[in-house]
């Protein structure tokens, strides 16, 4: 099935997704982005069914295409403070407000958002596989993550951050076991 690439013609839409909030290391990440009406950008999908070479080929092409785009990170202290939930809401929120362009309306990847103070929504269930500027963002999303979780996987490399990205494997898991949590793991989360 082919993205769609606007929900309502007559508005200027931001989709909106985040990257991270499985993970028991580092930021959750969210991106926003506005796209043409009448973008195409051949083979973009949901970040989680391409592969880092595909995404990464992609990274310019939507950044080019965009009207208007943003990255915010929330950090893994915040999250500890407000939940995970919420704090993808944050960066969401951060995302839309970074945004040169005001949208009037936001295309939220999921069921559920705190509403932002001066933009409606429509949450999309799957919206990343449905909707070009969620999948555009969720694009952004993802790489600005793990570009970052290579970035400190340098301190802690017994954690395997450039490959588990933060996400509980047993590796991930096992190191926890033998070396403690480091500075950059959400304590509230379940490690083990």
């Amino acid at each position: 099935m082919s993205l769609q690439t606007f929900y309502t013609p007559d508005k200027i839409e931001a989709g909106c997704d985040e990257a991270g909030r499985g993970c028991i290391a580092g930021p959750v990440v969210a991106a926003a982005v506005i796209l043409p009406k009448d973008c195409e950008i051949e083979l973009l999908n949901d970040s989680k069914q391409l592969s880092a070479k595909k995404r990464q080929m992609l990274l310019p092409i939507i950044k080019s295409k965009a009207i208007a785009y943003a990255v915010s990170f929330v950090t893994h202290q915040r999250i500890d403070e407000i939940n995970i939930l919420n704090a993808s809401f944050e960066a969401m929120h951060l995302a839309v407000d970074q945004l040169e362009l005001k949208p009037e309306l936001l295309l939220i990847d999921g069921n559920r958002f705190n509403p932002h103070p001066s933009i409606p929504h429509t949450c999309v269930v799957k919206g990343d596989a449905k909707f070009m500027s969620i999948a555009a963002a969720s694009v952004l999303a993802k790489e600005a993550r793990d570009a970052y979780m290579h970035k400190i996987h340098h301190e802690y490399p017994y954690f395997d951050w450039n490959t588990n990205m933060g996400y509980p494997t047993k590796k991930h898991k096992l190191a926890i076991k033998e070396h403690g949590i480091s500075a950059y793991h959400r304590t509230t989360f379940k490690m083990t």
